[in-house]
């Protein structure tokens, strides 16, 4: 029997599982880096979080949530779990899924949507344009505050 297979007795997959557990801990990772980014945006002079440089993120962390629960509400063997990890069960799930598919919506304009090629360059050089090949780790070890600043730093030169 290979991991994403059914138990003999017809629980749920390990891959199915591994959903569930992966929403709940999205949904608890939203909640930190909204309050990360608030953070930042005080510290930044009080900004807006929507004209936080890296807004974008919580859009993208928003609709894996929106996915996950979409593959979850897909597979009816693992409603029981639901019931049982998520508060309000099934029907706190449908809840919580629509609300998060609605701030995705509201938030996601087409020029959000437009991938910034001068923003995607500005990262590579704050990261570093460094041979992978030799060593594909180098440039991991720097702290998301770290490349942050390196390229406000960049942007007020």
């Amino acid at each position: 029997m290979t991991d994403n297979q059914s138990s003999p007795s017809g629980g749920v997959s390990k891959e199915t599982l591994w959903y569930l557990d992966n929403y709940i801990r999205l949904r608890d990772y939203l909640d930190r880096t909204i309050s990360r980014i608030a953070a930042r945006c005080v510290r930044s002079g009080n900004i807006a979080v929507e004209e936080y440089p890296f807004y974008g993120y919580i859009l993208d962390v928003l609709e894996e949530i929106c996915d996950t629960g979409d593959f979850l509400l897909e597979h009816k063997e693992i409603y029981p779990y639901i019931e049982k990890k998520i508060v309000g069960g099934l029907n706190g799930l449908k809840k919580d899924l629509r609300e998060y598919k609605i701030e995705l919506k509201n938030n996601t304009s087409p020029e959000m949507i437009k991938q910034d090629d001068s923003e995607l360059e500005k990262m590579k050089k704050a990261l570093g344009d460094v041979d992978k090949t030799v060593d594909p780790t180098i440039g991991a070890g720097m702290s998301m505050d770290e490349v942050v600043n390196k390229i406000l730093q960049e942007n007020s030169e």
